[in-house]
């Protein structure tokens, strides 16, 4: 069972990040809120995203697992107004969600849970380098490699005590390098990989709304990003596995 109401842009905010990684998920509900963890039909991207019961401006619910089609869902958001309020209601054992918002009010036919994916474990991999970044300042320079590569290399030069993020295309090559001083903050240790753009691209989208996203990579390690949503009510955290260099 669910009953609650949320501000549009906070749901449209949440639904967005999911999207960026899924078509769909099992969304878990308990009495403190909303979560849900997934993998990419690949294999290479991971999300895992809590939304506290503070995000909404009433919750009561029970226990429940629910299947979401987040493409159908994203769909759904963008009728929706800003700073309007979205009214959520699941009866107990019910099949479809009512959303009510601007005078529409849609019925969502939920998706059968054993038909998606289980839930994964989140690896435990301690990788040694952190960066605290703005992210739009994050999402700008992803956008800039994906001018002349594919690809984008992350990495900490602990010597110079600063972060760098580089790519290299057939013909041209970018590269930015960020002093501690122009980091929120930086622990440094000797780190780089090299990632897939086609993921960072639909990540930086969601992650340029942060004011801080905690970076944290190793040698030919995967990538964490961590972030907060719905004013520090959510948590978001995203995984992504390095693609190796060739010789």
């Amino acid at each position: 069972m669910l009953k609650a109401t949320i501000d549009t842009d906070t749901f449209r905010e949440t639904i967005d990040v999911i999207a960026a990684m899924v078509t769909e998920c099992r969304l878990n509900i308990s009495e403190q809120g909303i979560r849900t963890r997934a993998v990419d039909t690949a294999n290479v991207a991971m999300i895992s995203l809590e939304l506290d019961e503070g995000a909404f401006s009433s919750f009561i619910a029970t226990a429940s697992e629910l299947g979401i089609d987040i493409t159908r869902m994203k769909n759904i958001v963008g009728m929706m107004g800003k700073g309007d309020v979205l009214s959520l209601d699941l009866p107990d054992d019910g099949h479809k969600m009512e959303m009510v918002f601007s005078g529409y009010k849609y019925s969502l036919t939920l998706l059968d849970v054993n038909t998606i994916r289980k839930e994964p474990n989140m690896p435990s991999i301690e990788l040694p380098a952190k960066i605290k970044i703005s992210g739009a300042a994050l999402n700008d320079a992803i956008k800039a490699a994906s001018v002349v590569s594919d690809k984008i290399a992350l990495g900490v030069d602990p010597t110079a005590n600063s972060f760098y993020m580089e790519a290299e295309g057939d013909t041209d090559h970018i590269r930015l390098e960020l002093g501690k001083d122009e980091l929120i903050d930086l622990i440094p240790a000797e780190a780089r990989s090299l990632f897939s753009l086609d993921y960072l691209k639909d990540m930086g989208k969601v992650m340029g709304r942060a004011d801080e996203v905690e970076v944290q990579i190793g040698i030919d390690h995967p990538v964490k990003f961590r972030f907060g949503i719905a004013d520090d009510n959510g948590r978001v955290e995203f995984l992504l596995a390095p693609r190796i260099e060739a010789d």
